[in-house]
């Protein structure tokens, strides 16, 4: 049992530990859930819910009543369950700090103000998750639950991410790293 709590209390797991991990959670998910693993759409049912509390007859509308619904989901339930995972994850192996984006590489390119960095990571993840939109899905949704079905799309995909993400590098770091 000790070596149990001994590997919960690590700052870095094995890929092979966590990648089991991985799997008997998209198992239990959908036997628990009926659905797949997936996030992106939490941020717009939590878009709804707000927005159905500040101007309820703004959100009455087709995508908010049928396709994302105004609600709290199993997209939510995870993308909340994340953020706490990762924080007992960082309290369980001592590593827990409130910091900022101090990353001398960050520096380096874009200067040394703390809100440049930042605000330039908030764009980044408006990017994303409207593309995460468009495409129907996240990462998680299409990377994992499709890559553990094995769609040819979820392969495809992450193919995609990694080049893309090699070379939004050369052209954000140009060569210097």
């Amino acid at each position: 049992m000790s070596t149990f709590i001994k590997q919960f209390r690590k700052e870095l797991w094995s890929p092979y530990i966590a990648g089991i991990f991985l799997g008997i959670t998209g198992v239990l998910a959908v036997w628990l859930s009926d659905s797949l693993l997936g996030a992106s759409g939490a941020f717009e049912n939590l878009a709804g819910i707000i927005g159905n509390a500040i101007a309820p007859e703004t959100f009455n509308n087709m995508y908010f009543n049928f396709i994302m619904p105004s609600e709290i989901t199993w997209g939510v339930m995870l993308f909340v369950g994340t953020i706490i995972g990762g924080f007992l994850g960082a309290l369980s192996s001592g590593t827990f700090k409130f910091r900022v984006n101090g990353d001398s590489q960050w520096k380096a390119i874009f200067g040394p103000q703390t809100w440049k960095r930042w605000g330039l990571a908030f764009l980044g993840a408006i990017i994303l998750e409207y593309g995460a939109g468009i495409a129907g899905g996240c990462t998680s949704g299409l990377a994992i639950s499709g890559g553990m079905l094995l769609a040819p799309a979820a392969f495809i995909f992450i193919g995609g991410m990694f080049a893309s993400g090699i070379l939004t590098a050369l052209i954000v770091y140009r060569k210097r790293y």
